[in-house]
């Protein structure tokens, strides 16, 4: 009887490994544990096909979605976002200007695909002026959103 066999994990199984992976354990704990529990499936020769393809498939994903955000980043960095607010004495605007205002005057510029949730936005603006805003698109890609506030 073999001391290890391989399975393939579905979940994430502390002190064993994280979903997907081809881990080898022993073969109770395989077959009390692991396989009744639908934590892991024997690693056959064709699931292990299976495992490789989907590993294929998801890092093409990731290239073509990092591929988009580095050129959404692009278009950020060229864009120039002017709001108007009105304002009363000394400049002072009547109320602010919220991620999600920003949010619609960006989508106005052109570009529909904008999130405000990976905006850095610590507090809504309350002043005239021209602000720098960060923009964390995905992890090593960023780019920074330049936001006037003006008078209406």
């Amino acid at each position: 009887m073999p001391a290890t066999i391989q399975v393939i994990l579905q979940s994430d199984v502390s002190n064993v490994g994280k979903s997907g992976e081809l881990v080898r354990v022993r073969p109770g704990y395989a077959r009390n544990y692991l396989l009744p529990r639908q934590l892991a499936v024997p690693a056959t020769a064709a699931q292990v096909n299976r495992l490789e393809h989907e590993k294929a498939v998801a890092l093409a994903r990731a290239e073509k979605n990092k591929k988009e955000s580095q050129d959404l980043a692009e278009k950020i960095k060229g864009l120039h976002v002017k709001i108007a607010r009105p304002v009363g004495e000394e400049d002072r605007l009547f109320g602010s200007v919220t991620a999600k205002d920003i949010e619609n005057a960006v989508r106005a510029a052109g570009l529909s695909n904008f999130d405000r949730r990976k905006m850095t936005l610590p507090e809504p603006l309350k002043v005239l002026g021209l602000v720098e805003l960060a923009v964390h698109l995905m992890p090593g890609v960023d780019a920074t959103l330049k936001v006037e506030v003006i008078k209406k």
